[in-house]
């Protein structure tokens, strides 16, 4: 059997609940996560539990060695964490050219900056969770000592990762080998992968809450796995980060309000592109107009999105100019009837897994967590299970750029978590990984809810496009022909990809503010799931 080939259209239904809901890119994943609810946890505890079971049973999309942000409703307030990492203090824009690079790698030990996952999952824990850090992780524990079968998607992205690292040289990837590989292959669906280092690691990280990796044991495996390859990350960099409660961002859209983190996330792009977007006439326009005024809204947004957004202690202008009506206006002023050139603008692919989580007593998590391009820089600490992200990758060696290299400075970062409310009450959350294509995916989602009235499902099920550089713009495989070839004729170079892998993976919590119901969606492009209780 292939358990890739699906050669009859299928049909999800929005599932509801009342006590509680985890929605998850993996079935094993959400199950963790309602567990926890079922043992005493609350919302935030699920999620947690979620989180650190996809760093198992999804490790070609996140880690414990990436980084993490969260946007969650507790007890009638918004609150927002950003958990990621600074580059280390001992690199440079200079310290890289030395080593014969103009540009950033996206591989190896060069663009590995201090990983903000543990830290971010005791943090969450220790401000709003319910149950300890531990117990929390125990069903990812179990899971990585036990093992489990390997799903499809999974195993199609960890294929990929394969045949990516084959073409790295270099002795500091060997042990990604050693431990993602089952004799020196990378699984195939339904077959069974354990890793009991990740299980250790995630047993000292529980007890620890969190400080083995940054000043224990696990902290001195990697300050020594680092020295030993010539790398910039060490112990003191991981000793000093600490993640950052922050104040979400907003504008209103249709009578709600439409949330995301402030920067060095890209939120700000999504948030942009709506507010650009709403400027328009759109319940006048027909289908062809409508996804033209979306496309380019969104390249006006990431031209200026890719052009400014970087660590905030470095950027040059204040966010409230980014979401003011009056940008909004000016920018849908330049939007014509033929696709524009906005810019030399590029958005590469990622990989990233998204989750949402809600409970009985109303409280909601949105919450995304990545090594960035798959399993991330292909390096691994020997013995630990830990993948080490590359979000270095995204810094400029240009020194007149924002997102320019510095010692200590947070890049770019294209995770991002999205939050619905109306009035006072808390819609529920959404988000959209994968990349670039994240404030894409919750630009099309938010407009799928609110403009087209469709009920989470269905506004994930929606056929997406994907904008790529200049005209070129990819739709899915199942997009209209008929509103494609019209695309087309207005100057757009639409590309129709038969892979839906780089147009995101979506999860949607809504809940009813008078029955206490939730409704969820999961992604049809992945191997996602909704536990309900």
């Amino acid at each position: 059997m292939d358990f890739l080939h699906y050669p009859h259209p299928s049909r999800r239904m929005a599932v509801f609940a009342k006590k509680g809901m985890v929605a998850a890119s993996q079935p094993l994943a959400a199950q963790a996560g309602l567990e926890i609810l079922k043992k005493g946890g609350n919302a935030v505890d699920a999620a947690i539990a979620s989180a650190a079971a996809l760093t198992v049973v999804e490790p070609a999309s996140n880690g414990i060695g990436g980084d993490a942000f969260a946007i969650l409703w507790y007890k009638g307030r918004l609150y927002g964490l950003n958990g990621s990492g600074p580059s280390p203090k001992s690199i440079s824009v200079e310290a890289v050219k030395e080593r014969g690079l103009e540009k950033m790698p996206a591989f190896g030990i060069i663009p590995v900056t201090v990983p903000g996952v543990p830290r971010s999952w005791a943090a969450l824990s220790k401000r709003f969770g319910r149950l300890s850090l531990s117990e929390v992780l125990q069903p990812a524990i179990r899971y990585a000592r036990e093992g489990y079968p390997v799903s499809p998607v999974l195993a199609k992205n960890w294929q990929a990762a394969y045949r990516r690292y084959s073409s790295l040289n270099g002795p500091e990837f060997q042990p990604w080998f050693d431990t993602f590989t089952l004799s020196g292959k990378p699984p195939q669906p339904g077959e069974v992968w354990a890793s009991p280092d990740h299980a250790r690691t995630l047993e000292l990280i529980g007890k620890t809450e969190g400080e083995s990796f940054y000043r224990g044991e696990l902290a001195e495996k990697i300050d020594q796995f680092f020295r030993k390859h010539g790398g910039f990350l060490s112990g003191e960099d991981l000793a000093d980060f600490s993640p950052e409660w922050v104040e979400p961002v907003s504008i209103p859209y249709r009578g709600y309000q439409i949330w995301e983190l402030p920067p060095n996330g890209q939120g700000l792009v999504a948030l942009m592109a709506l507010n650009i977007v709403k400027q328009f006439p759109l319940e006048r326009m027909d289908e062809t107009e409508w996804f033209h005024h979306q496309i380019e809204a969104l390249k006006l947004a990431f031209a200026d999105g890719k052009a400014q957004i970087t660590d905030p202690a470095f950027m040059k202008t204040e966010i409230s100019r980014w979401l003011s009506e009056e940008y909004a206006k000016k920018r849908a002023a330049e939007v014509t009837s033929f696709a524009s050139e906005p810019g030399p603008v590029s958005v590469p692919k990622g990989g990233t897994v998204y989750l949402a989580t809600a409970d009985e007593e109303g409280n909601m998590v949105s919450y995304i967590q990545s090594n960035y391009m798959g399993f991330g820089s292909g390096i691994v600490i020997p013995g630990t299970g830990i993948a080490m992200q590359n979000r270095g990758a995204d810094f400029s060696l240009d020194e007149g750029h924002p997102n320019v290299l510095m010692p200590g400075k947070r890049t770019y970062h294209t995770i991002i978590p999205g939050f619905l409310t109306k009035g006072k009450e808390a819609v529920g959350p959404f988000g959209v990984m994968g990349g670039y294509m994240q404030p894409q995916g919750h630009m099309q989602v938010v407009m799928n809810l609110l403009d087209k009235h469709l009920n989470p499902q269905a506004a994930l099920d929606a056929p997406r496009w994907q904008w790529l550089e200049g005209k070129k713009v990819a739709v899915e495989h199942d997009f209209p022909e008929h509103l494609a070839k019209a695309l087309a004729r207005k100057g757009h170079q639409i590309q129709v990809f038969l892979e839906s892998d780089s147009f995101g993976r979506g999860q949607i919590i809504i809940r009813n503010p008078e029955t206490g119901v939730y409704a969820g969606g999961t992604e049809p492009r992945t191997d996602g799931m909704i536990a309900v209780w």
